[in-house]
């Protein structure tokens, strides 16, 4: 019995293990500075660079690129480049990107009834309509 005991209490600190993984892998994604915003973006469906710029004001356009190049490799967003003149890119969420839109959901829920004085109320009545 006492054999039992310790295999599933081996088990249950595993588990626990894999959910403190799970947590901390998603949070190096989503915690990095801009990339909540760029997901949140790419949610409302495929933008172009310049977009991406102009909605994200205050980021330099070499930190745009690093992120979008980031979460690129982290299979979140699909770049599609387009042979034309002048080049044209465009960025859209993957699969795995758009299963971070409910997490990037609650954080706006969260801001706006928490952080941001007058969001809650703004939230509410655009909500009424």
């Amino acid at each position: 019995a006492s054999e039992v005991l310790r295999e599933c209490q081996r088990a249950s600190i595993e588990d626990v293990d894999l959910a403190r993984s799970a947590v901390s892998s998603t949070g190096e994604i989503v915690a990095a500075k801009w990339t909540p915003l760029l997901i949140h973006e790419l949610g409302g469906g495929t933008r172009r660079f310049r977009e991406l710029e102009r909605v994200c004001e205050g980021m330099s356009t070499r930190t745009l690129a690093d992120r979008l190049r980031t979460l690129e490799q982290a299979g979140v967003v699909a770049r599609h480049s387009y042979p034309e003149s002048p080049p044209r890119v465009e960025y859209q969420l993957t699969e795995k990107g758009r299963a971070l839109l409910p997490i990037i959901r609650e954080m706006r829920k969260f801001g706006s009834n928490w952080l941001v004085p007058g969001a809650a109320r703004g939230a509410a009545r655009s909500s009424t309509r």
